[in-house]
């Protein structure tokens, strides 16, 4: 089968394989259209993928440092809650102990 690929599915997706764009001659001659080669496609679709690997990892990057502060929100709410235990026990053992004291006096 010796066909020639269409638009749809052309016969190999390698811009340097494929053949040049040619002016339509539909269109008037010194358009506004430029002429396009495949040497500007092919560093368009790098540009674009090196564009979008950017992207990638920018979105990775911003993930993990909302995770890391997170984590840190995270670390310092057990902390607020240690030391607020630690603080009831505190204040418990000093009325237990001004009570001891008091009860000792009136004796």
């Amino acid at each position: 089968m010796n066909t020639a690929g269409t638009i749809d599915r052309p016969l190999t997706h390698d811009p340097k394989k494929q053949a040049p764009m040619k002016p339509s001659t539909s269109e008037p001659a010194g358009s506004a259209t430029p002429d396009v080669t495949t040497s500007g496609a092919t560093e368009a679709r790098q540009n674009r993928t090196r564009e979008m690997q950017l992207m990638q990892e920018a979105l990775a990057r911003a993930h993990m440092h909302e995770r890391l502060h997170h984590a840190v929100r995270e670390r310092q709410a057990v902390r607020l809650a240690v030391a607020q235990r630690m603080q009831r026990r505190a204040e418990r053992a000093s009325r237990r102990a001004r009570r001891a004291l008091a009860m000792a006096v009136m004796q």
